[in-house]
């Protein structure tokens, strides 16, 4: 490996994946970091690699799930891998490892300054750069050798998600399924330049729109829109509790304000004083991961 990449600490040199890395080809590795924006032919970049590296990321973590949690149904390990392989994982995994620094080392030499420091700081690059190194080792060493490294370089998401994460589509999705609703998403916009790009997602219910997200990536944005859709539809449910308390409460009356609040449906709260908030908020639609551990 180039002379670059002795300076990184001992703490990233203690990885297995990099270790396994030391031992790579140097056109193999050159290639692992080489965006397609560097190169005149797209298959002398990382892509394939990635594409390759994407599999066998997937394939690892699968089979260390369902070793891991043997007692856990199908759903439960998928909504698991689903967070351990996604992009934002594997971007902090990359950032952890150092890998956009090492591809600054190995592949930003002769090309301008601030596009490698761009493809640096990109989370799609970072996760892109995670995938290839992956399916680098693959091919160069086996399944076998590179599972472990992978299972060590991952393995503080796979607790964080087993102990912490919410995976809130799902969980709007199971919620609503047994009111017999469902929910749907769309891009409302897509915001900055490539290298930089998000996404604007909206949720809605039956064609209510009760959520908003943004993210780096659709899906991120989309767990977002989720979260904020099951706030929204789990505060509509407080207060349509609380009305049904209160109506049971009172008894109706002939005139006054409080035949004229359940006239209007003007909530109030257990004391039984108007429920300005909810009064004003109830017409009104609430504006990727628990974050994780790792760079966010």
């Amino acid at each position: 490996m180039r002379k670059a990449s002795s300076r990184r600490s001992s703490e990233q040199m203690d990885d297995r994946m990099l270790r396994l890395a030391e031992r790579l080809d140097e056109d193999v590795l050159h290639q692992v970091f080489t965006h397609s924006s560097l190169v005149v032919e797209r298959s002398r970049s990382y892509e394939r690699l990635e594409f390759l590296g994407d599999s066998v990321l997937s394939l690892c973590v699968t089979t260390e799930l369902y070793r891991r949690f043997p007692g856990y149904a199908e759903g439960h390990l998928a909504r698991l891998r689903a967070y351990v392989v996604s992009r934002a994982t594997c971007a902090k995994v990359a950032a952890r490892l150092g890998l956009g620094t090492m591809l600054r080392e190995l592949a930003g030499r002769g090309h301008d300054d601030g596009e490698i420091a761009q493809l640096m700081a990109n989370q799609n690059v970072l996760a892109d750069l995670t995938e290839a190194l992956i399916g680098a080792l693959y091919v160069t060493f086996g399944f076998e050798a590179v599972r472990p490294a992978v299972i060590e370089a991952f393995s503080e998401h796979i607790e964080f998600a087993q102990s912490s994460y919410v995976d809130h589509k799902t969980e709007l999705q199971e919620s609503l399924a047994r009111s017999g609703k469902t929910v749907s998403y769309r891009v409302v916009d897509v915001i900055g330049p490539p290298h930089d790009r998000k996404f604007e997602i909206e949720a809605a219910v039956d064609g209510e729109v009760v959520g908003h997200g943004v993210g780096r990536s659709k899906k991120r944005a989309e767990q977002e829109a989720a979260e904020e859709a099951l706030r929204e539809l789990q505060a509509r449910a407080r207060r349509k509790a609380r009305r049904a308390r209160l109506r049971t409460r009172r008894k109706p009356a002939a005139g006054g304000d409080e035949s004229r609040d359940a006239a209007v449906d003007v909530p109030r709260d257990d004391d039984g004083s108007r429920d300005r908030d909810g009064a004003d908020t109830a017409v009104v639609a609430a504006g990727g991961d628990g974050v994780g551990p790792g760079v966010g």
